[in-house]
């Protein structure tokens, strides 16, 4: 946006407005106070005889400027500095064997605890409980992998009892401790390939719901992705009663907008699956940006992150990541291909028409 504060008079309508965008493009001092300052400074107005304008601290400093305090011009921008501080509270998180109290960690921050619940959320999408949660499921996740014992893993990871294990782990790991630090050993996992308008298409199933949707021009392909995420699991295919599941998950790829009525098993962080949730709740035919998916979720900085857990979905269709594209309009990288995602797209608006 510099090329809009090119003038005096559009700098002084900016100063105005408040305009944050023109923050770091231009700086104003006041003569009276003796302080210069961002465009979107909270400060109170100031009459325009007593404003100059100046393009960066230096040159403000070199008049004879001092920064202002409330706005701190010659630091990063808010957003930025609390972001920083944010990544640091979550590698304090990270080298924690247990969530430190949110007070502990707001004074950690240098901020009321209110407020630092506040800007932890908004840059993050989640509460500091829920990050540390996630974190400690990673832990739990990475330890479980080929671990000699439940019991070791589970205290590493930071429980304190094996029943608070036991109560978290449904949701995050699909099946028992035991059964998933095994390769899904003792689970059963039914499954099918059939063929779709979009290629071969892999559905599989836990007792608890649907657990995969994964489309590929090549079967072995999706084969493979599956035996790699339960090497020891039981997989049972060719079942004829899954057959109607799988006829199921077809309708929905060639007519997505009906949507699917069947139980979906759901794995992921916390903050994935509150993105996948936002991801159900856009109606079909409409798309969103990454952008404007974070702010949905409380987590307006959160564009990137968003990104991501779009491309850990593994539930194609089912969990409509297709219907996220870029700020422009113009389609990003699909975990199924881009051509599919325009394919997908492309039938849900016929099919509102």
């Amino acid at each position: 946006m510099e090329y809009a504060y090119l003038t005096d008079d559009a700098r002084w309508d900016a100063l105005q407005r408040r305009a944050p965008d023109a923050d770091g493009v231009f700086y104003y001092s006041v003569r009276t106070t003796g302080v210069y300052c961002r465009p979107s400074c909270a400060a109170r107005p100031a009459l325009r005889r007593n404003v100059a304008f100046h393009a960066t601290c230096e040159e403000a400093e070199a008049a004879g400027f001092r920064p202002c305090l409330r706005c701190k011009p010659d630091l990063p921008p808010l957003a930025q500095r609390q972001a920083a501080i944010v990544a640091d509270i979550c590698r304090l998180i990270d080298a924690s064997d247990e969530l430190p109290d949110l007070d502990s960690l707001a004074h950690a921050a240098g901020m009321s605890r209110f407020h630092f619940h506040r800007v932890f959320k908004a840059h993050t999408g989640i509460t500091p409980k829920a990050y540390a949660a996630a974190r400690r499921g990673e832990r739990l996740k990475a330890g479980l992998q080929g671990a000699a014992n439940v019991t070791e893993t589970l205290y590493a990871a930071g429980f304190n009892s094996s029943g608070r294990l036991y109560a978290a782990t449904p949701g995050l790991l699909g099946m028992t401790p035991g059964a998933f630090r095994a390769g899904g050993s003792g689970a059963v996992i039914r499954f099918a390939i059939g063929a779709c308008s979009l290629g071969a298409i892999l559905v599989a199933s836990t007792d608890k719901g649907i657990c995969a949707i994964l489309i590929d021009d090549d079967p072995e392909v999706l084969l493979r992705d599956l035996q790699d995420r339960f090497p020891q699991a039981e997989l049972r295919g060719a079942e004829g009663d899954y057959e109607q599941t799988v006829a199921q998950v077809v309708g929905l790829v060639e007519a997505p907008a009906i949507g699917l009525d069947l139980p979906l098993d759901v794995r992921g962080t916390v903050f994935q699956q509150r993105v996948w949730q936002a991801l159900r709740e856009i109606p079909a035919g409409s798309t969103v940006s990454y952008a404007e998916l974070a702010h949905r979720i409380g987590a307006p900085n959160g564009a990137r992150a968003v990104a991501g857990a779009c491309a850990a979905n593994a539930l194609a269709v089912a969990i409509p990541c297709h219907r996220v594209v870029r700020n422009d309009g113009a389609l990003s990288g699909y975990r199924w291909g881009v051509e599919r995602k325009q394919a997908l797209l492309e039938r849900e608006r016929e099919g509102e028409r």
